[in-house]
């Protein structure tokens, strides 16, 4: 027990005193909200991948897929790698922080207001953002319970306010480029941990070869492979549509999040955009390749432990149960890998959460004349708020809040993505369409969650993006082309980026 208060104090010290260091750059909004959009590549990329991957991807996803889908559910760490972070950087990365430097623009909602001529869209953005992060930010602490359970046996609520008031305390102190300094830390954590742990989990089954041997005895709880042994360890696992659906929504999704997109704003310059590419795919393939992975041998840990009252399995408890047998010293690196992903991730939603309701809603809205000082005192209040009400839903989730936490990834991304990719490359892009997109992705996931017609929620998600990207383009080729002196003025940041390009290549022959 005093190995592992003594690794969570000195991660906490750390966590605070670089939230005191950096202090000097949060002066100003931009230096608060964006770091001066100066940020290296390597705190880019691991800011994006420790965003990305949180306590509900190790405890909660990797457990409940790797029961589903055993060795396959791998797919879905590998899609996240491929689609979410590698795609998503050489696609999304350069453009993205060249049009919004152009713009002047600093959080998604800006962007769409800036890049539509629309103070309603505007607004509207910065209302789904607050409402479907609060609970996702909530959601953030689920999967420490269990674990902080098994390892200290502290009560819940205790590790939740601890966490909470150390990630309001950097936030607050430091800004984005305190959340990124604290990301790179933690994602060193979160790296060396899973590979430590995959090993010790594995040599306790006997090694890679004799887990797998075991895994593929299991036979198949599935209608499609009808019970048989094997379905587990097969290449696509025993539910390959269903898989499919996870691989869409957890890594087409970071397309469409405002706190993945936001890295692309803060980034140093293109030059850095390429190194952080590699770096973020490679975090992605060790991180979450690494937890679906150990999760795909979850069928090997069946006990009555990981069963509730009504005899079904408790997805949350499965990788913790796994855990449990573990020398204190790596369950100690378990809990401060998971809370190093969990806290990454909360300090990112709170920091979007707050600069969108601050820079998008109210100084476009009740507070206008703004000084730039009133501005960052009030995202630090309203930082304070966003945790605060996220603690109250995480202690006492009512049952609503708990359906809408499943929902609200599909939600941001079924309404934000095609909107916004398209508003990158597509000319052609009408503010009607856009409003589409938001109306399309957002009725699909909550009618879904309260009518109930489509099979899980993941799916839901999963349509409401390929329907997004489906009635952006329809809808623009229906309506009115924007006006050509409002398009010439926000792609002309490409051609002068292209001008300035050539002109270095001239230069340097």
């Amino acid at each position: 027990m005093i190995i592992k208060l003594t690794i969570l104090l000195l991660f906490f010290v750390v966590m605070v005193a670089v939230g005191i260091y950096a202090r000097r750059h949060a002066g100003s909004v931009d230096g608060f909200v964006l770091g001066g959009r100066s940020v290296g590549p390597w705190l880019t990329a691991f800011a994006y991948g420790t965003s990305y991957f949180s306590a509900v991807v190790f405890v909660g996803y990797a457990g409940q897929f790797g029961w589903k889908y055993g060795l396959a559910s791998t797919w879905i760490g590998i899609g996240n790698a491929v689609i979410g972070s590698l795609l998503a950087w050489v696609i999304l990365g350069r453009r993205t922080r060249v049009m919004s430097q152009h713009l002047g623009s600093r959080t998604m909602p800006d962007f769409f207001g800036e890049r539509y001529g629309s103070r309603g869209l505007k607004i509207a953005a910065s209302a789904i953002v607050f409402i479907f992060l609060v609970p996702y930010t909530a959601s953030i602490y689920n999967g420490l319970s269990r674990l902080f359970g098994m390892a200290f046996n502290i009560p819940y609520h205790w590790c939740v306010i601890l966490m909470a008031v150390i990630t309001a305390v950097y936030v607050i102190l430091g800004g984005y480029m305190a959340t990124a300094i604290n990301d790179f830390i933690q994602g060193i954590i979160m790296l060396a941990g899973i590979v430590a742990v995959i090993a010790a989990v594995l040599a306790g089954q006997g090694g890679f070869m004799e887990a797998v041997g075991k895994m593929a005895q299991i036979p198949s709880d599935v209608e499609v492979t009808m019970g048989q042994p094997g379905a587990f360890t097969s290449f696509f696992g025993p539910d390959p549509l269903n898989l499919l659906g996870v691989v869409i929504l957890t890594s087409l999704g970071t397309w469409g999040l405002p706190q993945m997109i936001h890295k692309f704003y803060t980034i140093r310059d293109e030059k850095s955009i390429q190194t952080g590419t590699i770096i973020s795919t490679v975090f992605a393939i060790i991180v979450s390749g690494g937890c679906y992975f150990l999760g795909g041998f979850g069928r090997l840990f069946d006990s009555p432990e990981i069963y509730g009252t009504d005899g079904s399995v408790v997805y949350d408890s499965i990788i913790p149960f796994m855990l449990s047998g573990l020398p204190d010293i790596l369950v100690g690196i378990v809990v401060i890998l998971v809370l190093s992903a969990s806290m990454s991730t909360l300090s990112s939603l709170v920091l979007t959460s707050s600069s969108t309701l601050t820079l998008d809603f109210l100084k476009d809205t009740v507070m206008k004349k703004m000084s730039e000082r009133g501005q960052i005192i009030v995202m630090q209040l309203l930082i304070v708020f966003f945790i605060l009400l996220s603690v109250v839903l995480a202690l006492d989730p009512p049952a609503f809040i708990a359906q809408l936490m499943g929902i609200s990834w599909g939600a941001l991304a079924g309404a934000f993505l095609a909107p916004f990719l398209y508003g990158l490359y597509w000319k052609r892009t009408t503010r009607m369409s856009v409003w589409a997109s938001f109306a399309a992705g957002i009725g699909i996931t909550v009618s879904n969650m309260l009518i109930g017609y489509i099979d899980s929620p993941i799916n839901a998600g999963a349509l409401a993006m390929v329907a997004g990207m489906i009635i952006v383009p329809v809808v623009s080729l229906l309506t009115p082309k924007p006006s050509g002196e409002h398009i010439d003025r926000i792609f002309a940041c490409y051609d002068e980026t292209v001008v300035i390009k050539k002109k270095h290549s001239l230069e340097e022959e």
